[in-house]
């Protein structure tokens, strides 16, 4: 019998974004995740180390300290949606993106995959703010080179400690088929969450 499992992975692509919004009391809810095209590359590092406390003369406890993840995302070029849902730039009357430093930049959730030599790995992080992107580029010479987009995301807990999920061998059928219709919620988790159509 062929093995089903993955060995390997490579390619990421799929990149979407949910917006989430967040109650006082720490509910929350997404919205229909929005396709972000021309992944390029992805790197996120784990945020937050384990704690020793001492007693007694040894580590007596170890404090887990899960802050999340924080890294780059390299994009051909970051989507226009991106830029007005989640970074808050005004697209003007003429057409123009304007931005503003009095806004509030908005929180999401930001899912993608990997391809797998038997299947695509999805992932999702599930409480993400990205920083403004730079600006840079530079003037063609003998070859045009294609100048790519970066966002520094960092990705932290949500108030029940969520911070990724992601598919396994073993994952249901339907919801890794629907990983990109809606953000998946795990059933323990369902009272404190919601899933919102685009509104």
């Amino acid at each position: 019998m062929a093995d089903k499992n993955n060995k390997v992975k490579y390619n990421l692509k799929n990149a979407h974004y949910a917006l989430i919004t967040i109650a006082e009391d720490g509910t929350f809810s997404f919205v229909t995740p929005v396709a972000m095209p021309g992944s390029v590359s992805i790197s996120l590092d784990a945020n937050g180390e384990p704690e020793n406390f001492y007693a007694d003369g040894i580590a007596y406890y170890v404090i887990n300290n899960n802050m999340g993840y924080e890294g780059d995302l390299e994009l051909a070029m970051i989507p226009e949606s991106f830029r007005t849902d989640v970074l808050k730039e005004e697209l003007d009357s003429k057409g123009v993106l304007i931005e503003n430093s009095e806004v509030e930049l908005a929180s999401f959730a930001l899912l993608f995959e990997f391809d797998g030599d038997q299947k695509h790995i999805r992932h999702i992080m599930y409480n993400c703010s990205a920083s403004r992107p730079g600006i840079e580029g530079k003037t063609n010479e003998d070859s045009k080179e294609v100048q790519t987009e970066t966002l520094t995301i960092k990705a932290t807990p949500l108030s029940n400690g969520m911070v990724k999920a992601k598919t396994g061998d073993t994952t249901d059928a339907t919801v890794y088929g629907n990983w990109y219709k809606a953000v998946y919620i795990p059933a323990a988790a369902t009272d404190t969450a919601t899933t919102e159509g685009e509104g």
